[in-house]
């Protein structure tokens, strides 16, 4: 069993610091390494206010690419939404780290000599997750740092572990004193000329499972020493009678997927079901009320699929659980 990362609990106390308070530069947000990755054109960066702590991460797609949103759960935090994208913001910080998806628009906006023709608006969308519960501030992902994030973005790279959007995220919250530390994940396959890269920064409610059915983050009871699956919990409080525990509200899992593989507008959409559908395996239990989970599919559209949508759906789903646990790691 890997040692408990225990969150720590927020407070939630009155004048908490703000943005405003205290003089914010944006940070590297390195984590503990990268996962490399052989999509061309496609560029990954994060940057964080260690002060949060807090962060985003953006996935910059200079060229654009087509797009399908699968948004799910009782509290979504998303802007734009576009079917094209030349870049997709995540960030902490909840509704008001969507700052950082305008910071990211308007840097594209500068880099296209401030062109403002129809063809050559740049297409943001923003996600954010709720990353307060484990801190206690109130400093949220800005303009600023999603400009730098833009600018810390490489191609073939993306930082993995507690990083970019994923600084202060934590999973297994089915009670405030059993959450553990998650952040940010990514994985990278290659199937022939098929290519998927999936980068998600995991905030769930739910623990994070592995594919022999161990917890390996999450709902970590410190009496014993063990994780154990929610349902075990919340099956005692509906046969026994005793108390539910106080999940914690405010969790959001975000997911981009990129594929090289030309896909159909409605294949495009049934893949990123399909993909995002097959995270409940890795995240146990996923898209509640609670959660905001939204996951972005983006297509660069430069080889022809040789095999079927749901095949490349299929491998993509397991990239998609790769990805979940190298967020724990």
């Amino acid at each position: 069993m890997t040692e408990p990362r225990l969150a720590r609990r927020s407070e939630f106390l009155p004048g908490a610091l703000t943005n405003h308070d205290v003089p914010l530069v944006p940070q590297p947000s390195p984590g503990r390494g990268v996962v490399e990755f052989d999509l061309p054109g496609i560029y990954a960066g994060t940057a964080e206010y260690g002060e949060g702590p807090t962060g985003c991460t953006v996935i910059y797609v200079p060229k654009g690419a087509r797009t399908a949103v699968d948004a799910r759960g009782g509290a979504v935090g998303l802007s734009g939404g576009y079917q094209f994208h030349h870049a997709v913001v995540l960030a902490g910080g909840s509704v008001y780290g969507l700052e950082a998806a305008a910071g990211v628009s308007t840097e594209l906006l500068h880099r296209a000599e401030n062109r403002t023709h129809w063809a050559a608006l740049a297409h943001v969308s923003g996600a954010v997750v709720y990353d307060f519960s484990t801190r206690a501030t109130a400093i949220a992902p800005d303009a600023a740092l999603g400009r730098a994030a833009l600018e810390n973005s490489l191609a073939g790279r993306v930082p993995v572990g507690q990083c970019g959007a994923g600084r202060a995220t934590s999973v297994g919250k089915i009670d405030y004193d059993r959450a553990e530390f998650a952040g940010q994940g990514a994985a990278f396959g290659a199937f022939g000329d098929a290519k998927v890269l999936v980068v998600t920064v995991v905030n769930a409610v739910g623990v994070v499972v592995d594919r022999d059915g161990t917890v390996v983050r999450g709902n970590y009871h410190r009496d014993t020493g063990e994780r154990r699956t929610p349902a075990i919990d919340y099956a005692d409080s509906f046969t026994t009678g005793a108390v539910p525990a106080r999940t914690v509200a405010g969790n959001t899992t975000l997911t981009v997927v990129v594929t090289n593989v030309r896909l159909t507008d409605v294949a495009l959409r049934q893949f990123a079901t399909q993909v995002h559908s097959s995270m409940h395996r890795a995240i146990q239990p996923f898209h509640t009320e609670l959660d905001g989970d939204t996951l972005f599919a983006l297509t660069t559209d430069e080889v022809e699929l040789t095999g079927t949508a749901a095949g490349l759906g299929a491998l993509a789903s397991e990239v998609a659980w790769d990805a979940v646990l190298s967020s724990v790691a």
